[in-house]
């Protein structure tokens, strides 16, 4: 072959190449999640580890952030394209208000894909397909159970739930539980596709613990929002009649300033072994999570509980409570302990802090975070979805699934 025939064959294959590249190159509009980066929440956390994954895939991403949460300056993050868009800072109008702004916005931008988090955003699923979008739910479950909710705003994140299930392109469930609630409820059938965690190995650092006066290994630790579905008060009560030289670290806060999250820090501050750091990040999240005696989680809902996994990733003794969604997690069954029994919950925490937890079972939970709740995994199953909803053929599918 001459030298020109070679030039021309290579000048083709890059052309093609690149083509199948622009082809295949997604404009992804997310929108329900309060905004990245660094705002406290399981939607947020899960949005901030997935999107930038995405556009290191060669996708572009716009995230609607809500007005009340970020920063006016900030346009881009780890490049995503962010957008700051008006929510009242009013519990029940914030996320219909802006998720409504935010799907009238994206028919403007016009994406490939508009992704909508939670079920009270999925309120807005039949417009957006009237709108002519291509719509993605994520249901990250049933926030209806959430004590904080009144009679009517339950109904309305029930029908949130159902809309969103019934008119969406495809649904992306985050556990068995919620795709049994989707099939019930829609009559449809779900992707599962798992929270994530990073698994980011032991810190050596003290420092923080030092600054909220702590020692390691001597501190039982909890990571939550203080709302009242996290059961936060059932392990402040179970801790007082608890015999331990051991600290409580309840690390997080509220969303909106409560008279729930002011009362448990009244609580707190009356028993002087309890530190209440408010929310913790970074380097800080990983000092906790690296020299803690015991995790607690004695939720009373959850989706996928992203602060167990995140336990899980270091290897600590867990104790959470027997709700599915902590179930479904498949810890030895000494992990769990009955709901809202506060009885139970102190005996077990007295007792898991009296026996190291197992080299064996420390090593198949941090096994289990990085086959089951990989990012990377995450984001292909993602794709994946997204494709479908497209009704695009999308190549190496059983390897991207298994």
């Amino acid at each position: 072959m001459s030298l020109i025939a070679c030039l021309l064959v290579a000048i083709t294959e890059s052309y093609n190449a690149a083509q199948a590249y622009w082809d295949n190159r997604m404009k992804i509009y997310v929108a329900g999640t309060r905004g990245v980066p660094d705002i406290p929440g399981g939607v947020e956390s899960h949005c901030q580890k997935l999107y930038p994954l995405l556009f290191k895939m060669g996708h572009e991403v716009i995230v609607a952030n809500r007005s009340s949460y970020v920063r006016k300056d900030l346009r881009e993050w780890s490049g995503i394209r962010l957008v700051r868009i008006y929510a009242p800072r009013i519990k029940a109008l914030e996320a219909i208000v802006h998720t409504f702004l935010a799907v009238l916005h994206a028919r403007l931008v016009s994406p490939d894909i508009l992704h909508l988090h939670a079920v009270g955003p999925s309120l807005f699923v039949p417009l957006a397909r009237l709108l002519g979008l291509k719509v993605v739910v994520t249901n990250h479950g049933p926030d209806y159970d959430r004590q904080k909710w009144g009679a009517l705003a339950r109904k309305i994140l029930k029908l949130g739930e159902y809309l969103g299930g019934r008119f969406a392109n495809e649904v992306i469930v985050i556990s068995r539980v919620i795709a049994g609630i989707v099939s019930d409820r829609c009559n449809k059938e779900s992707n599962l596709i798992w929270n994530g965690v990073e698994v980011r190995g032991k810190s050596h650092d003290t420092g923080f613990l030092k600054s909220i006066g702590v020692e390691p290994e001597r501190y039982i630790l909890a990571v939550a929002r203080l709302v009242p579905e996290k059961g936060l008060t059932d392990l402040v009560e179970a801790y007082g009649k608890l015999d331990t030289v051991c600290r409580l670290v309840i690390a997080g806060d509220a969303d909106h300033g409560s008279d729930y999250s002011a009362a448990l820090k009244r609580r707190a501050a009356e028993d002087g072994r309890i530190v209440m750091p408010g929310y913790v990040t970074g380097d800080d999240l990983n000092q906790i999570f690296s020299h803690a005696r015991l995790f607690v989680l004695p939720s009373y809902h959850e989706g996928l509980p992203i602060a167990l996994l995140e336990a899980m990733s270091y290897g600590l003794p867990v104790l959470v409570s027997d709700i599915p969604a902590n179930i479904e997690v498949g810890l030895e069954q000494d992990r769990y302990f009955r709901t809202g029994d506060v009885d139970n919950l102190r005996e077990m925490m007295a007792a898991h802090l009296e026996v190291a937890v197992r080299e064996s079972e420390r090593a198949e939970m941090i096994d289990q975070v990085r086959r089951c709740y990989n990012w990377r995994r995450i984001a292909h199953q993602t794709l994946y979805v997204y494709e479908k909803a497209l009704s695009r053929p999308c190549l190496g599918e059983q390897a991207v699934l298994s």
